[in-house]
């Protein structure tokens, strides 16, 4: 490919779209076909730079160069670019992380404008990948990566899950509401946090009259995470007096989603 020229280049910043935050997409290996489908002619350019927003902000991650071709309509009047993902760049892809400060709502910059504002940051030892289990405090998943997690089985995060009983947090992160709950016995969280991954609700009253109330599609605003773990063979009662001494932590009978 030899070296990008600037003004050949579209810089793409990969945002959350108000449906789908485009990491999870990226970690679910479906992310170049994801920015495929554009509602404007976004990319008419010669190559695309990728981009996905990281936390904390300014933050990116890089996810590849692709040349692009000529856009083809669709029929629900978007377009479709046939991006190809260009070898010389794909060790770095996933790995590299850059510091960009986005100069405003736009997500696609020509790059001779701000190619000299791009700073990296990180060059990780591997691709990031959801498949590392980060430990039990460090859990925190959006409901597209719990999806993916329980879809694909994989198997760090199923044995590290399913080998621990405990008291986890459920956030709604549009309202801001946490539900408190907890999972004993064998299966442990994997087995119940499976069933939130299916319904949704996990069969919580309380959770599923939100999504009965604001859409079942709400259910994506969802971010699971660990309190507190116990071994598998810990009595429920004990870890019921546990879940409740948190409910009364995170005043989440009062101002949450616990009905008791």
């Amino acid at each position: 490919m030899g070296e990008l020229v600037a003004t050949e280049c579209k810089i793409h910043l990969a945002t959350h779209n108000g449906v789908e935050d485009p990491l999870d997409v990226y970690l679910s290996g479906a992310f170049n076909k994801w920015q495929r489908h554009q509602t404007r002619r976004n990319f008419e350019r010669k190559f695309v730079i990728s981009l996905i927003a990281l936390r904390p902000s300014n933050s990116w991650l890089f996810a590849g160069v692709h040349s692009s071709g000529p856009v083809v309509s669709r029929e629900d009047d978007t377009f479709h670019y046939p991006l190809v993902e260009k070898d010389e760049c794909k060790e770095l892809n996933g790995r590299l992380i850059v510091h960009f400060k986005r100069p405003s709502r736009q997500a696609y910059l020509n790059a001779e404008q701000w190619a000299d504002s791009l700073r990296v940051t990180e060059l990780r030892p591997s691709r990031l990948t959801i498949a590392q289990f980060p430990g039990f405090k460090l859990v925190h998943l959006t409901k597209n990566q719990l999806d993916l997690i329980v879809r694909e089985q994989l198997p760090e995060w199923r044995s590290a899950l399913s080998s621990v009983a405990g008291v986890y947090l459920i956030t709604d992160s549009e309202t801001g509401k946490k539900y408190v709950g907890s999972a004993t016995g064998q299966g442990g969280i994997w087995n119940r946090w499976c069933a939130y991954s299916s319904t949704g609700h996990g069969g919580n009253v309380e959770i599923k009259q939100m999504m009965e109330d604001l859409g079942s599609d709400h259910a994506r605003n969802l971010r699971y995470s660990i309190l507190e773990i116990a071994d598998t063979h810990a009595s429920s009662s004990e870890v019921l007096q546990r879940e409740s001494h948190w409910k009364d932590v995170l005043l989440t009978r009062k101002h949450g989603l616990n009905a008791n």
